[in-house]
């Protein structure tokens, strides 16, 4: 069955205190190939059926009244997994 991915990052513009738990761990433990990180969210949604444009329409009108909160997130992708 076909599945397609939602990702939902928060807005470049706010605080991502997950982010920057992540970001001091690697710093305390010498990673050091990395300057920021920026966690996100990532849904699956798995179709009954062909995806038609009809079905990406749906999927990414729900991503934006249902899987993000608009005031705080983006949808950074609505993509049909290979």
């Amino acid at each position: 069955m076909p599945t397609i991915v939602v990702d939902v990052m928060p807005k470049s513009e706010l605080l991502d205190p997950q982010g920057k738990a992540v970001s001091g761990a690697f710093a305390r433990t010498g990673v050091t190939a990395f300057s920021d990180v920026r966690i996100g969210k990532r849904f699956e949604l798995t179709v009954d059926g062909e995806v038609t444009d009809a079905v990406l329409a749906e999927a990414r009108r729900v991503a934006e009244e249902v899987l993000s909160n608009a005031v705080i997130e983006d949808v950074i992708g609505v993509e049909v997994a290979e």
